[in-house]
């Protein structure tokens, strides 16, 4: 059985756009957004409609970098952390775009980006969209608690990023370049704090990067840095004893969920999360480093806790999933 799928042909990526709030305004990573916001709700009436103008926004964004029209996209991935990936559909609702949406919590932004690269790698579509966004308030109130409640955060709690991403895909292009993907599958090793998503997910992370090490024949150190996301603080040291125990040591890992706040000043002692923290962590920082060389071969691989809030009242474990993309600056990596 094959563990993980080497592309016949590698997948350009030639556009990548991000869009955020007012704590991503404030973060370390701000000036690598195409647009921030001061008002969260992106002049909306709802939280809901503002995930989805959001979306537009960043749609948008992407387009307009690669100077493309709606009508030459040959099909659209995304998904976020509503109900019914609602966000997603609406944004596309106004977007004649075939369209797959898609559903891996906070691994979606590898998700969409792993399927829309096979897609076009097998020759089916010539280049797709491929993205993923988050909503702090959406994902507290649907997640856990209504913010009007006032609850207090539990010291393993991440902070989910309000913001979108979203990267352009084609068979030719100057890269970077996708060249292998690892679907992941499901573990759930019982955790059921739905406040601990590092210690849910870690489990998932150190199985989909064993798969694909042994399987691929590849070493970590083969890789300038291995970014997972998002596993904040807690989940990240749990990865690196269980990937320590299969003898594999992680001295270039880099999570998502700590770059794109300064944990102290914006206290989230645990990190970030949700769909849009990876997704906005590439576009704003990772990809830039590899188009001008400053990296030159990495894994990018997003991480998802499947929870709803119907499993978590049924005091259901939390099953979770990652999915890994290598990505290389320029096709002599390979």
């Amino acid at each position: 059985m094959k563990r993980y799928i080497e592309l016949t042909k590698p997948v350009a990526i030639t556009a990548h756009s991000c869009v955020g709030g007012k704590k991503e305004k404030e973060g370390p990573l701000a000036q690598g957004f195409d647009l921030l916001s001061g008002d969260d709700y992106f002049g909306r009436k709802t939280w809901e409609k503002a995930e989805t103008a959001m979306q537009k926004l960043a749609i948008r964004a992407l387009l307009d970098k690669r100077n493309l029209k709606i009508s030459d996209v040959d099909i659209a991935l995304g998904g976020d952390l509503c109900n019914q990936i609602t966000s997603t559909g609406f944004a596309y609702r106004d977007i004649p775009i075939p369209f797959m949406g898609m559903y891996g919590a906070c691994s979606t932004m590898s998700l969409t980006m792993a399927t829309a690269a096979c897609l076009i790698s097998g020759g089916i579509v010539d280049n797709a969209i491929a993205g993923a966004s988050s909503h702090f308030c959406t994902a507290e109130r649907q997640f856990r608690t209504p913010l009007d409640y006032g609850g207090k955060r539990t010291p393993t709690a991440q902070w989910t990023v309000t913001g979108a991403a979203n990267v352009f895909l084609e068979r030719e292009g100057k890269g970077p370049f996708i060249t292998r993907v690892c679907f992941g599958k499901i573990v759930d090793l019982g955790i059921t704090d739905a406040n601990n998503m590092g210690a849910a997910m870690a489990p998932a992370a150190a199985a989909t990067l064993v798969n694909y090490f042994i399987h691929s024949g590849k070493k970590p150190d083969e890789y300038d840095a291995i970014y997972t996301g998002d596993l904040g603080s807690v989940g990240s040291q749990l990865l690196k004893q269980l990937m320590a125990k299969e003898g594999f040591e992680l001295a270039n890992h880099i999570d998502c969920g700590l770059m794109i706040y300064d944990s102290k000043r914006q206290n989230v002692p645990a990190g970030a999360s949700g769909c849009g923290c990876s997704g906005c962590v590439l576009a704003a920082d990772i990809l830039p480093k590899l188009e001008k060389r400053q990296l030159n071969k990495i894994l990018f691989m997003a991480t998802g806790a499947l929870l709803s809030t119907t499993t978590t009242m049924q005091k259901e474990s939390i099953p979770s999933v990652a999915h890994l993309v290598e990505i290389v600056a320029d096709k002599e990596d390979i």
